[in-house]
């Protein structure tokens, strides 16, 4: 299975938007914040319906790095994050 070429990146420390249409989330770095929870991504341009991927994440630990194998996870409207307080969050996508 080939991998992802031509590869975006987005950056954001609240809940919100990271990009808009189709597209495959290839992999993260998140910074954990003084906030325990979850972090949730929707393939919507707001964080209505179900999310596609949940990661569980304590406070204040390490960065967390995360590489997807093959050709990530098809998001087929946008991606939408939902973060808890102070964490930060910067996905691989194309």
């Amino acid at each position: 299975m080939p991998t992802l070429v031509d590869v975006s990146t987005s950056h954001i420390n609240a809940s919100g938007q990271t990009f808009t249409g189709p597209s495959r989330v290839a992999g993260w770095q998140i910074k954990p914040g003084g906030t325990a929870g979850a972090i949730l991504f929707y393939d919507n341009t707001s964080a209505t319906g179900t999310a596609i991927i949940e990661i569980d994440i304590t406070t204040n630990t390490a960065i967390i790095s995360t590489i997807l194998p093959g050709n990530g996870i098809r998001f087929s409207t946008g991606c939408y994050i939902t973060l808890p307080t102070s964490a930060a969050i910067t996905i691989f996508y194309g």
